[in-house]
Formats: C-alpha cells, structure tokens, sequence
C-alpha cells in the first residue's frame, strides 16, 4: 500500500452479475464476491469493486471518468460490443493518442485509448 495513493475504487452496478461477466470477458478481470450485493474486481490495473445500486456513473452526471489503455483500440471496440458493451463515444484524437468511450451492462461510463 502506497501512502496517500489512490487504493480502490467503487463503482454501481444494477446488473451487477452481467457486468461481472462483461469485464470478465472483455477485459479479464476477476472477482470476489462479498455477499450478494458487492463484487471486488482484480486483476483491472487498480483494485475496486462494482456494488448494487440503481444508479450508473456517466460523465454527463458529473461522475469521474475511469480510463482504460489498449494497445489495440480497434479490436478491443469490437471485443466491448460482441460482449455487450455499448459505444457511446466513436474513436477521436486526442493530444498524445486516441480513445472512445462505451458503456458496460450496468450503463457505466468508461473510455479507452491508446498512444498508437
């Protein structure tokens, strides 16, 4: 544990098996579950976990954006959306890269990028 770092991080899921299944597959994330209302993630670059909850994280409300990096942006798009995922950002550059946004099963908003 690093000493006033960023640790864990949680995040809602209405959908909270479907959305255990997506990251899963999608990205190859596991879990531990916590009862029936609480999934730890590992194995996602920074631990956290996905909680029932009705609400969803989405930059039009505010909430904070979680980015992932890929070094193939194209095929994991298309991994996101044979898994159930849902583009809600097409592919754009950006000042050092580019990315796109989607949303997971449980309608949180998450983006890509990559420096290729």
């Amino acid at each position: 544990m690093q000493n006033n770092k960023i640790n864990y991080i949680e995040l809602p899921a209405a959908k909270l098996d479907a959305t255990k299944t997506f990251f899963k597959q999608t990205f190859g994330w596991g879990f531990v579950d916590y009862g029936s209302e609480y999934s730890a993630f590992e194995n996602a670059g920074l631990d956290g976990g996905f909680f029932h909850s009705e609400k969803s994280s989405n930059t039009k409300d505010g909430s904070a954006l979680v980015v992932l990096y890929s070094d193939d942006l194209e095929g994991i798009k298309e991994t996101i959306v044979e898994n159930g995922g849902t583009i809600v950002q097409n592919i754009f550059s950006f000042p050092g890269g580019r990315r796109f946004h989607f949303s997971d099963p449980s309608n949180n908003e998450f983006a890509v990028w990559s420096d290729k």
